[in-house]
């Protein structure tokens, strides 16, 4: 099986990421991409995903380890774990300076070499567990 030509274009962006060098989505994502997890309306291209992107990388301060990548003919699937930093306008009061791992995984649309689409799911409700604004289930509570 050959393997997506935008993976790489994929891996470059969590590169980007941990780095917080943004340059390269000028060169790995279409004009008119479409980030669908964005918690508020972006301008679709690279300008969008930047501005999601500058707040993930300098608000919540996550960086990634990435898992697994696998892809498809017109997808690219990454499996990672997010380390980030609490943020009590995101998180909740208390959150703030806390650190937090979370599980991630990322489906991208490919055209091409390039990334046209994203779609995130988060651990989030895991995250605020780990950082003490909501408690974590009773397991004996779940067991009736």
């Amino acid at each position: 099986m050959t393997q997506n030509p935008a993976q790489a274009a994929a891996l470059r962006v969590f590169e980007a990421i941990n780095s917080g060098d943004l340059d390269c989505l000028d060169e790995v994502v279409t004009d008119d991409f479409v980030d669908h997890g964005s918690p508020f309306p972006l301008p679709p291209g690279p300008d969008g995903y930047r501005q999601i992107l500058t707040f993930v990388t300098t608000v919540l301060r996550i960086r990634y380890d990435v898992e697994d990548v696998f892809s498809s003919e017109n997808r690219v699937v990454l499996r990672a774990v997010a380390h980030g930093v609490g943020v009590d306008a995101v998180h909740g009061p208390g959150a703030e300076g806390g650190s937090y791992s979370m599980t991630t995984a990322h489906i991208y649309r490919t055209e091409g070499a390039r990334l046209a689409e994203h779609w995130g799911v988060r651990d989030e409700y895991g995250a605020r567990i780990q950082l003490g604004t909501i408690a974590a289930p009773d397991p004996v509570a779940l067991s009736r």
